[in-house]
């Protein structure tokens, strides 16, 4: 009889996983900052209403922890666009500063302005101008401010994921498939500094206080549907051009000298108008423009095409 042999099966080797050995160090430390500057707008926000420092010793320092939370988030949107500059710069760019990015802008444009936002309506339900009489409408509206940070976080996340998966390669994007998430958060933020550190702070003496009794209720009513917005925009398709790239990148003419400095000027004056103005128009051309190219555009090109008889 034949002897049967049975071969041993063969174990199959681990795979080995790639080890990073190397990583760009300024660029990343730059990223970094981002992160932390997230991180710190979210302790910030914790402590709630009130002032960091005392109104009577320093009245011209004097800012709420409200607004030195949109500010930290506004130092984080300057070096989420400086690490790109200096990753190029430098020549290092790699797939771990990408993936660092995302993870830093998650915190500063993801999580701290949902909270931020959160918090500040929290501490105004308390207001005399925003409390209920029925509680449990009250607890309702509750609800809604929660439901509506979760949605913008987890818009925030997915948007970041996405392009993650749609930009594999390292070249410079020139267009974004829906709303930029640092853009998305200086759409809160700029309302919480427009309130904080102007209206509160530098009209306070100045407006009257009819003005002041209809503004100030009208921001924080429209807070909630404004982070609703931007969160859906992050999501969508809309496409939004690079701002920065634009502006930038390459010669430009005399006359975007003069408006960049313009802009640069009327920042010096008041930095909180500037930012409310900008954000807000960068998010709604590029809504407008994405109707006129969806209604009209498509409707010439079919009449070009159409034989004439």
């Amino acid at each position: 009889m034949k002897k049967i042999r049975i071969r041993p099966k063969k174990i199959k080797s681990p795979i080995k996983r790639k080890r990073l050995k190397y990583i760009a160090v300024l660029p990343s430390l730059v990223t970094l900052m981002n992160g932390l500057c997230g991180f710190a707008a979210i302790i910030l926000a914790a402590n709630g209403p009130g002032t960091i420092l005392n109104p009577e010793a320093m009245p011209r320092i004097n800012i709420s922890f409200f607004a030195l939370s949109a500010y930290m988030l506004i130092i984080g949107m300057i070096a989420d666009v400086l690490d790109g500059h200096v990753a190029r710069i430098s020549k290092s760019i790699s797939n771990f500063g990408a993936q660092l990015d995302s993870l830093c802008d998650v915190v500063s444009f993801g999580i701290a302005p949902a909270f931020l936002m959160l918090k500040l309506v929290e501490a105004e339900l308390q207001t005399s101008f925003l409390k209920f009489d029925y509680p449990g409408f009250y607890m309702f509206y509750s609800r809604i401010i929660y439901l509506i940070a979760f949605i913008y976080f987890m818009s925030a996340i997915i948007r970041l994921a996405r392009f993650n998966v749609e930009n594999t390669d390292s070249a410079p994007q020139k267009k974004f498939a829906g709303l930029p998430s640092p853009a998305a958060a200086g759409i809160i933020v700029s309302i919480v500094v427009f309130r904080e550190d102007f209206i509160l702070r530098i009209m306070d003496s100045q407006l009257p206080l009819f003005l002041r009794n209809k503004l100030e209720p009208t921001i924080i009513w429209g807070l909630p549907a404004v982070t609703l917005a931007a969160g859906l925009l992050m999501v969508s398709r809309i496409p939004y051009s690079h701002i920065a790239k634009r502006l930038v990148k390459g010669k430009k003419s005399f006359a975007t000298f003069i408006f960049v400095m313009f802009i640069l000027l009327l920042s010096i004056w008041s930095i909180q108008i500037v930012m409310i103005v900008g954000f807000y128009s960068y998010a709604l051309f590029g809504i407008f423009r994405w109707l006129y190219m969806s209604l009209y555009k498509p409707k010439k090109i079919h009449q070009k095409e159409e034989p004439q008889t």
